[in-house]
């Protein structure tokens, strides 16, 4: 088995393993028109071309006697921070249980890496309980939940992320300086979900002694406001979070 970038002569075997690995995932989840159109949507070949021509992406596929059986699809998002955003992680159904997966994730993430990415994170619906272990035993801790609208539908979607250190160790407490000049703490493994992506406690200190506020997920930006009915809000892109509170004048 061999690892490379994709290119666009494989856009018709990355779209039949797409097929194939979203069928045998959420098949008990989603109905088949509904697989055909997204695959449709997400891999047509305008769209894959442009997805590889990116030069901020990294798109990976895994080769086995000249097939396509996998892929990783990937991208380096400028937020506040850059992130290694890893959009899907595809292998054939008929050659899982082979360590496919984890060579694509390793590939990508190296990419990612040398791109500039300082956190990566994935992204997998619910339903797809294999998915989700899949990205905890490769060391990803859950951080949040969003929803994601599928062919006019809403599904609710895990998201996991790995902070690397320079040991190698997962960071997840990191140092930032808001706009105004003032340290705080990003608890990454402290989210709360919102419409967009979550948002992360922030702390006055290391130890998470002293509460501050919160940072988008979304945005990374730190203008973000709570009313007395625990509603957030982020100021720079909407991202928002619904009241946990129940107001008795209504």
């Amino acid at each position: 088995m061999d690892l490379r970038d994709a290119t666009t002569e494989d856009v018709d075997d990355i779209r039949e393993t797409a097929r194939a690995s979203l069928s045998a995932s959420y098949g008990h989840a989603l109905s088949a028109d509904l697989i055909a159109d997204a695959v449709e949507s997400w891999y047509d070949a305008e769209t894959l071309a442009d997805s590889l021509t990116d030069e901020g992406a990294v798109f990976v596929v895994a080769v086995e006697d000249g097939d396509v059986v996998g892929f990783a699809q990937s991208q380096l998002a400028k937020r506040r921070e850059p992130v290694g955003e890893l959009d899907w992680l595809h292998v054939h159904p008929d050659h899982r249980g082979k360590g496919i997966g984890d060579d694509l994730l390793r590939r990508a993430e190296t990419e990612l890496l040398e791109l500039g990415a300082e956190r990566l994170e994935g992204r997998v619906l619910a339903a797809n309980e294999a998915g989700g272990e899949f990205y905890e035993g490769e060391g990803f801790s859950e951080i949040g939940e969003r929803t994601v609208e599928i062919g006019g539908e809403e599904f609710l979607e895990r998201v996991f992320a790995r902070f690397p250190g320079g040991d190698g160790e997962q960071v997840l407490t990191e140092a930032r300086v808001t706009d105004d000049g003032e340290q705080v703490y990003v608890a990454y493994d402290e989210a709360d979900r919102a419409s967009i992506a979550p948002f992360y406690a922030t702390y006055g200190d290391r130890e998470r002694s002293e509460r501050m506020g919160y940072v988008c997920g979304n945005c990374g930006g730190f203008a973000v406001s709570v009313d007395t009915m625990d509603r957030v809000q982020c100021s720079e892109c909407g991202n928002k979070r619904k009241a946990s509170r129940w107001d008795a004048g209504w």
